[in-house]
């Protein structure tokens, strides 16, 4: 059986008190978190993982490709 590979663009962040958390843009409400960088990975591979076997497939299709999508930081003054 031919097995389907998707990517997904998830957002790190890292919280004040250690650790990290995690949420994938194109999956609505598909975050975790972890003490490590390398633990949030493997929470979000998890998490992402439980969050397609309850999606509808069709419309995880649409926003699953974004190849030419970038997060770049930028910094602005506030008034």
């Amino acid at each position: 059986m031919k097995q389907k590979v998707l990517q997904y663009d998830a957002v790190f962040e890292k919280e004040e008190d250690g650790g990290y958390s995690v949420w994938v843009p194109d999956l609505p409400g598909c975050c975790s978190q972890g003490d490590s960088l390398e633990e949030s990975i493997e929470n979000i591979k998890e998490a992402i993982e439980l969050y397609l076997e309850d999606a509808d497939q069709e419309q995880l299709e649409q926003g699953s490709s974004h190849k030419d999508r970038y997060f770049i930081p930028v910094e602005v003054a506030s008034p």
